[in-house]
């Protein structure tokens, strides 16, 4: 694997991600806890991964200018631009939600979850479409 095979990884688990906190969503519905845990958690562990793998492929490989002009090069910015705010607020979010499972603290695990479900799940998706755009289009 090279430094050029980072923003596909990336984008791979990005969907990871989505996949697991769509499925977590899915299993606390169905009352499945044991399911939704392992699906949350596995969601937490390819975000981490994928935050380790972006840094390590922007701090060698740095920035990618976007190659679209006109109306899909402000669809692009508005994208990255939500992306971006939203990622940095998702972290500590994500941390702070999982934290109160795993300590018991379900009443609030779920008053957060209800925020931090889906800003998550945007942002996982978010990525890969920023992906797409970047490297596909």
């Amino acid at each position: 694997m090279s430094i050029s095979d980072l923003p596909a990884l990336n984008a791979t688990l990005n969907a990871i991600a989505a996949a697991f906190l769509a499925t977590g969503y899915v299993m606390i519905r169905r009352r499945q806890k044991t399911a939704h845990r392992r699906c949350m958690i596995a969601a937490f562990v390819a975000s981490a991964l994928f935050l380790t793998s972006y840094v390590v492929y922007h701090a060698i490989a740095g920035s990618r200018l976007f190659p679209g002009t006109g109306p899909i090069r402000l669809a692009y910015f508005f994208i990255l631009g939500t992306h971006v705010v939203l990622a940095a607020v998702i972290l500590p979010m994500a941390i702070v939600t999982l934290a109160r499972a795993l300590r018991g603290h379900f009443d609030h695990h779920k008053r957060l979850a209800r925020w931090t479900l889906p800003l998550w799940i945007y942002v996982s998706i978010t990525g890969v479409v920023i992906y797409l755009m970047l490297y596909r289009l």
